[in-house]
């Protein structure tokens, strides 16, 4: 059944310069409800023309949006936030049902959408220059000023929080936006489209749905000044290709491979509900923060298998909608079609699975993409399953005994963007934090982001950092005048 909220908007068209448009390719694919295969609607393919469309429409509406006070920036982007907090149920349900995560995370997005919105409007007065004596006769100083057309290029995990989210920084900054949603769940990217047609000026927002093709158009068209992407590292390497011709500046939030230490003085219960939270199984494991790879201590292994065990065993899966499932499912047949295939190699490879490896049991849940929670132990660092981003639900336990080994395995990965730590000594926690590589470290923390903390990767987990002035600041160019009496 096609949501209500979806009424809000015509089907099959693009938003672009405040108005709804036919693509010019005629071309649509269908978007589904991955629970159940259900189509949720047909969402235009858009090509090199439309993408121009909507780059000329941002380009147009800069000049007016970057000379809008600060002030009245901030106004309409909390006016976005209290809109989103108005329609947070409806937003919550459409991303349950077209991206296969359950709704209790649906809704704590689009509240933290919000937050962010309301967090940068209130940074705005922070754009501020410097003033540089020179001379006995003069001075310098510098002025911050946005880049113009910002792209930006988001992926299906958190559709409506990563819309939302990622506009309010460059927007607050002054630029004009050209947003991607992704492939897979475009819906609540579209809706959000109709909801700030009202707040902003025509232009100073645009949306093209659409695949890679329509991404490589956008990141390559000349009047994009900087560029945003949260995907994989594949999709960060073609972007750095596409945009390094005309040498445009890049902020890429891309995979890991996340671990979870725990040390011997961890309660085992602690243990086991520090990995069920940051594997983040209420999304299916589809978080590039999840921490996938469990060091546990061997003095802790046994009793920790045992609590984590029971606690997966206790898991709800069931219709992303419903308020009782705990975890969702995977967003398409290919990234489920994938996930079964490193389950099977990490057979292969010689781990032990102890739970899952499959699709549920329950009759009702076959027609969609479901993996059950996946537990392998006996894992070595060196297989596949320890070494590559899954994004699913298949966590994986390597045992350690000397720190300076669970150092070495933690870090020989090609990722470093996030990992949590868990020990009760102090001590421990600073020099571990200190000898990961990785960009965001918890400590006795399972996961989650806070406002103003910056938030990247490190390797080829990412370029960049966000949540956090450093955010607000990379959408402005500085600019340095020097002056003589």
């Amino acid at each position: 059944m096609r949501p209500a909220i979806l009424e809000q908007i015509p089907e099959g068209r693009l938003f672009i310069g405040g108005t709804w448009w036919d693509s010019q390719s005629g071309r649509s694919f269908p978007t589904y409800n991955p629970a159940t295969g259900e189509v949720l609607g047909h969402v235009p393919l858009a090509d090199a023309g439309d993408v121009d469309r909507a780059v000329r429409a941002a380009f147009d509406a800069f000049p007016e949006w970057a000379a809008t006070p600060g002030p009245e920036r901030g106004a309409r982007l909390r006016a976005l936030a209290a809109l989103l907090r108005e329609h947070r149920d409806e937003l919550a349900r459409l991303d349950a049902l077209n991206s296969g995560n359950v709704i209790s995370g649906m809704r704590r997005d689009v509240e933290w959408a919000a937050d962010s919105l309301d967090y940068f409007a209130g940074l705005i007065p922070e754009l501020k220059g410097e003033v540089l004596p020179t001379e006995a006769t003069g001075f310098g100083y510098t002025v911050r000023e946005p880049f113009g057309v910002v792209a930006k290029i988001n992926p299906y995990n958190h559709p409506l929080r990563f819309a939302a989210e990622k506009l309010a920084a460059p927007l607050a900054a002054g630029n004009t936006v050209v947003l991607k949603p992704p492939e897979q769940a475009p819906l609540s990217s579209l809706v959000l489209g109709q909801l700030l047609h009202g707040i902003f000026p025509p232009g100073v927002v645009n949306t093209v749905t659409g695949d890679a093709t329509t991404g490589e158009a956008l990141v390559r068209h000349p009047l994009v000044r900087r560029i945003a992407l949260i995907g994989s590292v594949e999709a960060g390497r073609a972007v750095m290709r596409a945009a390094s011709d005309q040498l445009k500046m890049v902020t890429l939030e891309l995979g890991g491979k996340n671990p979870l230490i725990l040390f011997p003085d961890v309660a085992p219960d602690a243990a086991a509900d520090a990995a069920v939270g940051a594997m983040n199984f209420n999304r299916a494991g589809q978080s590039c923060s999840s921490t996938s790879r469990v060091f546990v201590h061997r003095r802790l292994h046994d009793a920790f298998v045992a609590a984590l065990l029971q606690r997966i065993a206790a898991l709800r899966l069931g219709p992303p909608e419903a308020e009782e499932s705990q975890v969702g499912c995977l967003i398409s047949r290919e990234q489920y079609q994938k996930v079964l295939s490193y389950v099977e190699a990490g057979r292969r490879e010689g781990a032990r699975l102890l739970w899952g490896g499959g699709p549920p049991e329950d009759a009702a849940l076959r027609g969609g993409f479901f993996v059950s929670p996946t537990v392998f132990d006996d894992v070595r660092p060196t297989m596949r399953i320890a070494q590559e981003e899954i994004f699913g639900p298949v966590l994986s336990i390597l045992t350690w005994d000397d720190e300076d080994d669970m150092i070495r395995q933690v870090n020989d990965v090609i990722y470093g963007l996030s990992a949590a730590i868990y020990t009760h000594d102090i001590t421990k926690a600073h020099r571990l934090a200190r000898r990961i590589e990785a960009g965001y470290i918890w400590v006795n923390i399972p996961g989650g982001h806070a406002l103003g903390a910056p938030y990247g990767g490190i390797k080829q987990s990412g370029i960049g950092r966000e949540e956090c002035l450093d955010e607000l600041l990379s959408y402005t160019q500085v600019k340095s005048i020097r002056m003589r009496f």
